[in-house]
Parts: C-alpha cells; structure tokens; sequence
C-alpha cells in the first residue's frame, strides 16, 4: 500500500519536500491512516505536520469524546493538532442546508483558518478509491456537470494551496490492513452505519456486488476519472475560447449571444455554460446540476423569442430574441428616468452610454449612422430631454409619413425587454420624439447643408475612468 500511495503521489505531484501539510482527522481510518503515513515520511520529507479535526456536534458525547481521541492520538506522536467544536445544527437551520452540505462547509471554512495560520501549502484529506466509486456512480445516478462526473480530484487548488488526496490509490480494504499493521485503533461513527445517506446505500449494497466481479475495482474508477479529467481539462479550453467569442461581459451581468453560441459544437456549448456559470458564481454551487444545464439550453433553442429561468442563489437567466442575460440584478421596475439635454455638454446615462452634444458652425461631412442626429436649432423647440419610453409612445420618421408606434420599432430591431426599459429616447421641448439612438430618426434631423448653426448629438458607449 505505502508503494502505490508514493507512486500516487510522484504520478500527480501532490507534495514537495519542505513543505508545511494540514491532514483533515475525523478519527475513522481513513484520515488516521493518512496521518499516520504523513507522520512516518515526516523527517523523510522534512515535511511540518499539522491534523485538524473539527467535531460537529451532531452526536452530542460521542463526537466530543471523537475529538478528544485525536488530540491523544496526536499528543503520543507529537503532532500539533487544531481541534475545533462547531454547531453545525444551528448553522444548517439558519442556512437551510442539509446536514452533509452543513457539515461540508463548516469543515472547510475551518480548514481555510488553519491553512492561513500556518501558511500551509497542501490540505490532505483522507478520501480513498472506494469513495472516488461512490461519488462516480452517485453522479451518474444523480446526473451533474461533465466535470463532476469524473469524481474527485487528486489535486484541487485551495485557500492558496492545494488539496491532495494520496489515499486515491487504495481501496477501503488496504487502509484497514495498514491499521491492523500499525496497531492504530480508530474510532467509529455510527452515522456511516445508516441508510438515510445516499452514499452509505451506495456502498452497503452497490459496491459489494461489484467487487464480485473486479476486486481492483477502485483502480478501474481512478484510471477513468483521470482520463476524463484530462478530456474535460482539453474540452474546458477550447470552450473558453469559444465562449469569449459569443459572450459580453457587462458590469453586473453576462449577455450570451444565443445563434453563435448554438452554431458551437454541443460538448463545446455544455462545457461553455459551465464555465459561464462558474465565473458568475466564483465556483458553483452543490446546487447546480445538469439539470440546470439542460434547463438553459432548452431555454436557448426554444423557438419562442422570450423566456425566463431561475437558478440557485439568485441567478436569473432571461432571455429575449438572439440574447440571453444571466445576471444576479433584480429586475427594476422604476427604472425610467427624465434628463435636460444642455449643449454643449456629455450626459451620461444609466445604460452605460453617453450623449455629447455639441454646437457645429457647419453640417457635418462624416458619415452619420443612428449614433448621431443634427438639430436646426430654429426648426425644433428647446430644452431637448433624454427619457425612457411611455405606453402609447409614436415618433415620425425620417422618410415617412405618418407615424410609427416606439414599441413596434424596439420589436423590429430585437431590443431585448430589459434593455427597452433603459433605452434612451430623445425629444424636443413639446414632447416630439425626434431621436432614438442606435434604432431610428424623426423627420426632424436637419437637411438644408446651408445653415451655419447645427446641434450635433453623438450616442457613444461611456468609457471607463
């Protein structure tokens, strides 16, 4: 067993000399064993050595009487221990998490303290290979990303450092031994007993039957969570790239693109919104599953124009035309606004955008798009204002006659709803709408290139300071 760990560990670069190594003790097997052989390669390694137990109090005596075992284990053996009592009952009623997800984060914050306190380069935690075939097949079972279902990582960065799992090489089977032959007496947790957890099902009744057929079954999992690990580490690359093509990333949000993004590869779109979700959230959540994948990409082929879902912590993804906005804002409803337009002058708006207004001594000779509009200043009446748009809202376009209603000129152009709300629309002291940036122009733009007084209006997008 301590030759295939070492090879483990050479194979993976899970651990330099030298360095300073927090070990997670339960006071099971498991992370007894794993202190103990990170306490016999000790001098070896020239290795600083520190357990840190945490007693969740969920078992009243029981788990206190756990914590006191190990400080004893640790005592006997001169190892600096780091015990700490936390309530997790009363933080899992407060979070409404469940009892493992509780747990989990309470451990880890932990953990994190302990790793700045001694500015320590590796966390080891005592998962095996028969929890890396449980959490395989309970993915599988459960569904989740495509990187989850490639189980545990040997190596994942944390708090600064990494956490590392040399026991991955070894089945439950050989860490018992590794006890029974270094006379380590453990302590047991009753709660591993119970079929309430989903894990504990896995491993009473699935794996047994197994192991029937491949005793080495763990090798077999480790051997395939590695080689998905390293497809995903290639496929993850290539969405990125993919991904930064067809995306925009705004100040509180992301807009996705929604026909580039579907022309993309299918392994590269699913790979795609993970990595979108991951950089929204800062790393997912538990929460999140293929579920809420596969409920985002129905959202983005449906043919319907619009639609809404909404994810957990409060991420909401809406879509609307070709776009789709994830973001974490709520939806305001009192977002319009009114401004006076002063000349010359840049009035920033709440969209990100600016009007620069200018007095011009002759017509303009450049190019003018929708980012610009020219005033006669005697043929409209001022002050101009910048609004939102209002219900029943008609402008005259340049061109045409009649009118046209605002809201169908936002529909033809595919403005998404939640931009409408913001759009600006620009108008002349009696209230006639002679300008919407970027969409359309009023019959009231200048034409006579004669004049030698013109007001000039730039719509530009506001650049950061």
């Amino acid at each position: 067993m301590i030759a295939e760990v070492y090879e483990f560990i050479e194979k993976h670069a899970l651990l330099t000399r030298n360095a300073t190594v927090i070990v997670g003790v339960s006071g099971g097997p498991d992370s007894l064993a794993l202190l103990h052989f990170f306490w016999s390669m000790q001098k070896k390694w020239n290795i600083t050595l520190i357990a840190a137990h945490v007693d969740h109090m969920f078992r009243g005596k029981q788990s206190e009487e756990d914590m006191h075992f190990v400080k004893h284990f640790c005592a006997t053996r001169g190892i600096i221990c780091e015990a700490k009592q936390i309530d997790v009952p009363a933080f899992q009623r407060r979070s409404k998490l469940g009892a493992q997800e509780a747990a989990r984060q309470c451990r880890y914050q932990f953990f994190a303290e302990v790793m700045k306190k001694y500015q320590a380069q590796y966390l080891a935690l005592g998962h095996h290979g028969d929890d890396q075939v449980e959490t395989i097949l309970m993915r599988l079972v459960r569904g989740s990303t495509s990187k989850g279902y490639a189980g545990i990582p040997a190596k994942r960065p944390f708090c600064g450092g990494y956490i590392i799992r040399p026991f991955l090489a070894v089945s439950r089977t050989d860490i018992e031994a590794y006890c029974r032959q270094h006379q380590i007496t453990t302590r047991h947790d009753a709660s591993n007993d119970k079929e309430d957890y989903t894990r504990n099902r896995f491993r009473h009744h699935i794996i047994p039957l197994l192991k029937k057929e491949n005793p080495r079954l763990h090798e077999r999992f480790q051997l395939y969570s590695e080689m998905v690990m390293e497809d995903e580490e290639f496929l993850e690359e290539l969405a990125r790239d993919a991904l930064n093509k067809v995306m925009e990333k705004q100040r509180d949000a992301v807009m996705l693109k929604i026909k580039p993004f579907l022309a993309l590869a299918k392994p590269l779109q699913r790979r795609g919104l993970q990595l979108l979700l991951g950089d929204l959230y800062q790393g997912v959540p538990s929460s999140l599953s293929s579920v809420h994948i596969h409920s985002i990409l129905t959202l983005l082929r449906c043919r319907r124009p619009s639609g809404r879902l909404d994810l957990p912590n409060g991420l909401k993804v809406i879509r609307s035309y070709d776009c789709c906005l994830f973001t974490f804002q709520e939806e305001k409803k009192d977002a319009g606004y009114i401004f006076e337009l002063h000349i010359p002058a840049v009035l920033p708006l709440p969209n990100h955008h600016v009007i620069v207004s200018e007095f011009w001594e002759h017509y303009p000779n450049e190019q003018k798009g929708n980012d610009m509009f020219i005033i006669d200043p005697e043929a409209v009446c001022l002050p101009l204002r910048v609004r939102t748009r209002r219900a029943g809202d008609r402008m005259t376009l340049k061109g045409m006659t009649g009118t046209k209603k605002v809201k169908e000129i936002f529909i033809e152009a595919k403005i998404p709803l939640h931009e409408r709300e913001r759009w600006p629309i620009v108008e002349d002291g009696q209230g006639n709408i002679i300008w919407i940036p970027k969409l359309k122009k009023s019959a009231f733009e200048a034409t006579d290139v004669t004049k030698t007084h013109y007001i000039v209006l730039h719509y530009k997008e506001q650049m950061n300071s």
